[in-house]
């Protein structure tokens, strides 16, 4: 996928289909990358956002 902002693209079971995370400057530049860009791929027919709070951890390690 062409879009820079993306940083990670998962394919889920069930809905949604798709989890894209995504980083922008700011909350402006995530509305026009959510509704110029995203809105306007052929294959996406509804687009749900969820903005994340608070990080709590980030790459744990495996307990192996």
């Amino acid at each position: 996928m062409g879009i820079a902002e993306i940083t990670l693209a998962e394919r889920l079971f069930g809905e949604p289909d798709y989890m894209l995370y995504v980083v922008t400057q700011d909350l402006k530049a995530f509305q026009v990358l959510c509704d110029r860009r995203l809105t306007a791929l052929p294959s996406v027919l509804k687009l749900t956002s969820t903005l994340v709070m608070k990080s709590i951890f980030h790459d744990r390690p495996l307990p192996l």
